[in-house]
């Protein structure tokens, strides 16, 4: 019997096969107390353990296709970043020394704990970017028991197969998990699978990523799929409704088919759109900017015909080392990596937006009942100089190969401003006394908090560029916690206040000759893209997988035609029934 499964959209589209069940992440550990005597033969199992996921990551690595997203090979970068931290390693060897756990045991114990500060971050990105952890702690908590891979494929069920009318052709395979790895990914490359279906993730997961990446619908946060599901078992992913239909009957089907193959026929003019100029019917050039949180991101930048990276998120560097922050060197070969990874189109490298909310480790413990409204961003930064410095002199450094331009999020006041420009000036300062090469950055500023908006004449006096962050602009003007389920519904990107906020910005730029873009969810939205246009924005920033269905929105747009709907739209009290001219 046919049912609907109801979860988060993350790619559009239409996705039919047959259900491929990822065992669930859950492990089970065991949990004992060792003798003082066996702490070296423990840390040496827990030693043995990690050295053998590092070889199955590089093995993994070694073996990856050309035609590989880059996203995948970059997360792979990532657990293995983590599986070799040091600090994070000596935590858990900590746990086995002092308390005398067994490894599984310390390993979870430390999981634990970073679990904790994870859930504390309000940015959605960061948040879910535990899932890394999780899955890196789970192969290796595997490997110290002995147990099999997570994921096994299904034989087929001809049966149903020709109920279905799909005669002996092969048959797509739709992975649903309680939540998948990059490495779970990696093990079904060679296979057949056409979308991903998880019980947990939002917008922004791993998952999210890499099914937006390789253009494979994908729902999220479909909450007990992978326990209703059966091994097998026919399934639809609609991606544009962010539903999975299971057992469909031949009716639906066949219904959903057409709409697939719609959906492939739409792709196919969309890619030849790559090399097309994002020009408006009126002639108004629009520029449409990647935003990147790792440097391998570009290869994907490039390959969407982005003409920049308009958001380069830096905390990946930062995240989960345990207070060990990255050192000079190693962020300027980051960010070098991304400059030469874009050929000579400028990157915009954002400051490390972290702090109370979003933790590096356990060594605050103070606990912040609004971590939303504490010490974060260029906050943290300038009460961390020494940190900063060595950010901005990494980023100085890397301008010297290509167009980079330095972000700071999350200004609200003058002394803020005053004190940030200080700081670049006594980078330079340290890099000319060290005699090191650097280049020149324009810097601009992240318009995300209301109070900021409503200062944009002091920050035009000082900035070269704005970019406003929408994301957060939404939550902080509406005193809205995004992280709060029973207030989530009333985050609107419509409210009349934020488009207010947003239409003043665009005004005031133009006025000024100072270029504003918009690097939030919204520049993504294609159901936001006319709007947008007729309030005068000319700088969008987006994942790469959106970029082309935006221009497709531009290349249709006649922004002259649109500014007088799109003033009606912002005089209304419910902009939202205006949307569609």
């Amino acid at each position: 019997m046919s049912f609907s499964i109801h979860g988060i959209s993350v790619t559009r589209g239409i996705a039919i096969g047959r259900a491929v069940l990822v065992a669930s992440s859950l492990v089970d550990v065991t949990h004992y107390f060792i003798a003082p005597e066996q702490v070296e033969a423990e840390i040496a199992r827990l030693r043995a353990a990690r050295n053998a996921v590092v070889e199955e990551l590089q093995r993994m690595q070694a073996d990856l296709p050309r035609d590989l997203p880059p996203e995948l090979g970059a997360m792979l970068d990532v657990h293995l970043m983590l599986l070799q931290d040091e600090a994070l390693t000596s935590e858990i060897r900590r746990w086995i020394t002092e308390r005398l756990y067994n490894a599984e045991w310390a390993l979870a114990s430390q999981l634990e704990v970073l679990i904790r500060q994870f859930d504390e971050m309000d940015d959605p990105y960061l948040r879910e970017r535990k899932a890394d952890l999780e899955q890196v702690v789970e192969r290796v908590l595997r490997h110290l028991k002995g147990g099999p891979a997570p994921i096994a494929a299904p034989a087929p069920r001809a049966g149903r197969q020709q109920e279905l009318g799909l005669g002996d052709i092969d048959v797509p395979l739709v992975l649903v998990a309680h939540d998948l790895s990059p490495a779970d990914m990696l093990q079904f490359r060679k296979s057949v699978f056409a979308g991903f279906v998880t019980d947990v993730g939002g917008k922004t997961s791993h998952t999210a990523i890499v099914a937006r990446s390789m253009d494979i619908p994908a729902v999220v946060g479909a909450r007990s799929a992978s326990h209703l599901v059966r091994q097998d078992d026919w399934v639809i992913i609609d991606g544009d409704a962010g539903v999975m239909i299971v057992d469909p009957s031949p009716i639906i089907l066949a219904e959903y088919g057409f709409k697939q193959r719609q959906g492939e026929l739409e792709r196919g003019r969309l890619a030849r759109l790559k090399h097309t100029p994002a020009v408006t019917l009126d002639g108004q050039r629009i520029e449409l900017l990647a935003n990147i949180e790792q440097p391998g991101d570009t290869a994907a930048a490039l390959a969407a015909g982005a003409v920049g990276v308009g958001l380069f998120r830096t905390e990946f560097l930062f995240m989960g080392r345990q207070g060990k922050l990255p050192d000079e060197q190693e962020q300027y070969d980051a960010y070098r990596a991304a400059v030469e990874g874009m050929h000579g189109l400028p990157v915009t490298i954002r400051s490390i937006d972290i702090g109370a909310d979003k933790p590096l480790d356990d060594r605050r413990p103070d606990s912040h009942l609004n971590p939303a409204l504490g010490l974060r961003a260029i906050r943290w930064s300038l009460a961390e100089p020494v940190m900063f410095l060595t950010q901005l002199r990494a980023i100085l450094r890397a301008a010297a190969h290509g167009q980079v331009q330095l972000l700071i999020p999350m200004l609200a006041h003058a002394s803020e401003i005053r004190q940030t420009f200080e700081l670049i000036e006594r980078a330079r300062a340290q890099l000319d006394q060290r005699g090191q090469t650097h280049g020149p950055v324009k810097v601009g500023a992240m318009i995300e908090i209301p109070a900021a908006a409503l200062s944009l004449r002091l920050f035009l006096r000082h900035f070269d560029f704005l970019s406003i962050g929408t994301n957060d602009l939404i939550q902080y003007t509406l005193a809205i916690d995004r992280t709060d389920e029973s207030v989530a519904h009333l985050y609107d990107q419509l409210h009349p206040a934020v488009l207010r906020l947003l239409a003043d910005t665009l005004a005031e730029g133009a006025r000024q000759g100072k270029p504003v873009s918009v690097c939030g969810e919204m520049a993504g939205d294609t159901s936001m893209t006319r709007l947008l246009l007729g309030l005068g924005l000319r700088s969008f920033s987006m994942h790469p997988s959106q970029i082309l269905a935006v221009k497709q929105e531009i290349l249709r747009a006649d922004a002259t035609k649109l500014a007088p709907w799109a003033q009606a739209v912002l005089d209304s009290d419910e902009p939202a029934a205006l949307l569609a001219p």
